[in-house]
């Protein structure tokens, strides 16, 4: 998968989960690549595109604890349950080497965990996971 096709699809699953919660799951997502221009962000969505670059070492920080020492398959996410504020939610590995991380700015996995409609948005970002095992994010 290229990277604008990337773009589309996780916005427009982003989007069905956002229905399906009855309010933003994710209001801010950023794909991340290990060694790539621009700091290792391929892509950015969300409210503060000023200052979430100087911030994201510290906003990742809860899912990079969580992730050292496992390895992941593309499709592979995990959650950080009590990520508060700007800090990630969520990651998921979509190419060889690249990530998607997202976030709720006003919630922790914990809280969106606690709405029963959080099970039909959660498939949602389960099949995301699946479309990216089938057909990784192509590499630049």
């Amino acid at each position: 998968m290229d990277l604008e096709s990337a773009r589309r699809q996780i916005q427009s699953n982003l989007e069905r989960m956002r229905v399906l919660y009855a309010k933003p799951v994710f209001d801010e997502w950023v794909i991340l690549a290990m060694g790539a221009k621009y700091g290792g962000v391929l892509a950015y969505s969300g409210t503060r595109p000023e200052t979430f670059r100087r911030q994201l070492p510290d906003d990742v920080e809860p899912l990079r604890a969580l992730a050292a020492g496992r390895q992941f398959a593309t499709g592979d996410f995990e959650f950080a349950p009590d990520a508060a504020g700007p800090r990630y939610d969520a990651l998921m590995k979509i190419g060889a080497a690249s990530y998607l991380v997202c976030n709720n700015t006003a919630k922790t996995m914990a809280e969106i965990r606690a709405d029963a409609r959080w099970l039909k948005a959660q498939a949602v970002f389960f099949e995301l996971g699946e479309k990216f095992r089938t057909d990784p994010l192509a590499e630049a």
